[in-house]
């Protein structure tokens, strides 16, 4: 084939990537009005218009001419035409045909139906702790899984097929290990927090927070982090989340709570993390698969690294406590900011994932990766996990729900059928600190940066080691090539016990 032809097909191809893209913005900013204020009537048939249009863009992805694409571009002749970033592009695009292929279109668009339903009964059932009303759609999103797996086949354990889907790679086995081994240092360390007579003292974070100080605060934070404001949003909803339309259209919400001023303020910077992430992506790859996170692992590894390493430390606060004072006039007077920083981390084992302190947090992932694990090797039942829920708080973290509302219904992600989504968390704080080992190394003055307020580098440093290559580069590549290794949950362990040690004089 000639040069000529080889072009016209490849631009053939891109075309048709972007006009899946397309689709995938248009789906994204309806699943973000449907969050953040759709009217509650109009959900169901919303929903289904999201399922109409997820239903073409999955028909686009398995289509004949992509395979025929697909084949053409990975024979060698044509493979050795392509450039870095193409060959990419149809080793994912490919990745996904094949997984994709063993679904039945109907099949895909009615679970798209369904998840998107679920998501709004489950904020309602939420609401009002009622399991009851969200089980069946658990159910069939849990059964439809479950036959997605047979489809798509799997090696191992059943989990390790929705596993790959978030952190390429990953497997029940490596999650074992790493979390057993994490699970050892991080209980010890516990109890002895536990233990020590030096506790902050938080009552002071106790108080009424005037709900537009706090908006504004956080639009103030998500500035100094070097949020592009012209890029994105800041919106409301029941649960904080990010979504990415493309690089240029980066949106984030929060979630205010008059008597906690911590809840909407690291739950901005923990978007606002997710954030730069996209909206720093290389120009070069909008409009392609790779203009996105390379895994949700790296990509918590950002939000958890913006929320706890540079928002929990003693430099960001000796710098932006003065504006804590400034946005709340009377209310932090008599609070030394020292106290203010002991305060804000807090080790106290807590019922709520997202308002848990950093080191307790990974306990609450290990409960939720362990009930996902026996949901899908099928020897735990949907009508049984309010049950095991609270059993497994109760090992983990010694307390246990009085409602579902704050137990097994207390998070979105099931309701997506987002599952294998949650070790990444815990993946993301790993990777987090081992990348913060290797910055304070390559920014010598890390902790001067912060108390003279200028983030700025950091974002900059953060934008050409990880959020500029988007998708080119996968977890592995890209932690070996900013750190010089791979994950090594030694350097959390670490963090932690440097951290808690001086705060708890331990």
């Amino acid at each position: 084939m000639t040069t000529n032809q080889f072009e016209h097909k490849l631009h053939e191809f891109k075309q048709y990537l972007q006009k899946m893209k397309s689709y995938e913005e248009a789906i994204g900013l309806i699943y973000w009005d449907m969050r953040t204020g759709a009217p509650k009537k109009g959900i169901a048939t919303r929903s289904e218009v999201v399922g109409v249009l997820s239903g073409e863009h999955f028909k686009m992805s398995v289509a004949s001419e992509m395979g025929e694409w697909l084949d053409y571009f990975s024979e060698p002749e044509q493979d050795a035409r392509l450039n870095r970033v193409e060959r990419k592009i149809v080793a994912e695009c490919k990745k996904d045909y094949d997984r994709s292929k063993r679904i039945p279109p109907q099949k895909y668009q009615d679970y798209v139906v369904l998840t998107s339903q679920s998501e709004s009964v489950w904020e309602e059932a939420k609401h009002n702790s009622n399991y009851a009303i969200f089980q069946p759609y658990l159910e069939k999103i849990v059964a439809t899984n479950l036959e997605f797996i047979d489809l798509w086949g799997y090696q191992g354990h059943k989990y390790n097929t929705l596993l790959d889907m978030y952190e390429p790679g990953m497997t029940v086995a490596k999650l074992d290990q790493v979390f057993g081994a994490l699970r050892e240092k991080v209980v010890p360390l516990l109890s002895a927090i536990q233990a020590s007579k030096h506790k902050p003292e938080t009552g002071f974070l106790k108080q009424t927070f005037d709900k537009e100080q706090q908006k504004k605060f956080s639009l103030f934070i998500l500035g100094q982090m070097g949020y592009d404001f012209d890029a994105g949003r800041l919106d409301e909803t029941v649960h904080p989340f990010a979504t990415g339309l493309n690089p240029g259209d980066v949106r984030i919400t929060t979630r205010y709570l008059l008597d906690d001023v911590n809840s909407a303020l690291f739950g901005t910077i923990h978007e606002g993390g997710h954030a730069l992430y996209e909206q720093n992506i290389s120009p070069d790859l909008i409009g392609t698969p790779l203009c996105t996170g390379t895994s949700m692992g790296i990509h918590e590894s950002q939000s958890r690294f913006w929320e706890n390493m540079i928002g929990r430390s003693r430099p960001f606060w000796n710098r932006y406590y003065q504006d804590v004072q400034k946005h709340y006039p009377g209310q932090f007077d008599s609070v030394r900011v020292e106290d203010f920083y002991r305060a804000t981390n807090e080790v106290k084992p807590s019922l709520i994932r997202i308002e848990a302190d950093e080191l307790t947090y990974n306990l609450h992932i290990m409960v939720r990766y362990e009930i996902e694990k026996e949901l899908f090797s099928e020897s735990v039942r949907v009508a049984d996990l309010p049950e095991v829920w609270n059993e497994k708080y109760r090992d983990y973290l010694g307390i246990a729900p009085t409602t579902n509302g704050e137990g097994v219904l207390q998070d979105v992600h099931w309701s997506g059928g987002a599952f294998g989504y949650f070790p990444s968390y815990a993946l993301g704080n790993m990777y987090a600190a081992q990348m913060m080992r290797t910055i304070r190394k390559e920014l010598p003055d890390f902790d001067g940066l912060l108390e003279a307020g200028n983030l700025i580098p950091i974002k900059e440093w953060l934008s050409e080691k990880v959020y500029r290559h988007g998708k080119l580069l996968t977890p592995t590549e890209i932690i070996t090539e900013v750190t010089g290794e791979e994950l090594n949950p030694d350097y959390l362990v670490d963090y932690f016990q440097e951290k808690y040690g001086d705060i708890y004089k331990l």
